[in-house]
């Protein structure tokens, strides 16, 4: 009896180890790495929010014609939290040449539109932030928040990641994109 208790301690400290890490270092690329591209994935309108940088609207994802930095984010992650002063610092940096949004798939009954606002003022976002009501670009890019997802002008995914992202791995990828425009 008791060394089965301590078997199953084992297991459960191994499967929470795993989801820590898979929170914090996310689940390996899609393999773009390589330059490759992804198909091109039919856009979604996100609707926008009124919050400090962002205006109640759509937006089109991927934007036409621009290159499309996307953060698939949840209020409730930790790890989408402390990562928004990394992207606040990559959006200073590189924002005003592309398309820079944070997109949530909480609905209204989870998140008001007054909560999300509070939310992004108190960890300082400062760009677009939209829903995804439909959840169409979760299911299609994964489901452990937080996801950077990266689209070239021409609508094609680049690079897309799940986990927290530095300020300086999400400017390189984006100055990436330009590059080849």
């Amino acid at each position: 009896m008791r060394r089965r208790n301590v078997l199953a301690g084992v297991a459960s400290a191994g499967t929470l180890a795993g989801a820590g890490a898979l929170a914090v270092y996310g689940l390996p690329s899609s393999g773009l790495d390589d330059g490759g591209e992804e198909p091109h994935h039919d856009p979604v309108e996100i609707e926008t929010v009124e919050a400090t940088g962002s205006e109640d609207g759509t937006q089109r994802v991927p934007a036409e014609g621009e290159v499309t930095f996307v953060d698939l984010f949840a209020t409730t992650c930790s790890v989408c939290t402390k990562q928004m002063p990394e992207l606040g610092e990559a959006y200073d940096r590189v924002g005003d040449d592309v398309t820079f949004i944070s997109v949530t798939n909480e609905g209204e009954d989870q998140v008001s539109d007054d909560e999300l606002a509070d939310w992004w003022d108190e960890y300082d976002g400062r760009w677009q932030v939209g829903r995804d009501a439909s959840s169409e670009l979760i299911v299609h890019y994964g489901t452990a928040t937080p996801i950077g997802i990266l689209f070239d002008a021409d609508g094609n995914v680049r690079w897309d990641e799940a986990g927290r992202k530095t300020s300086d791995e999400v400017v390189s990828r984006i100055e990436d994109a330009l590059e080849d425009e």
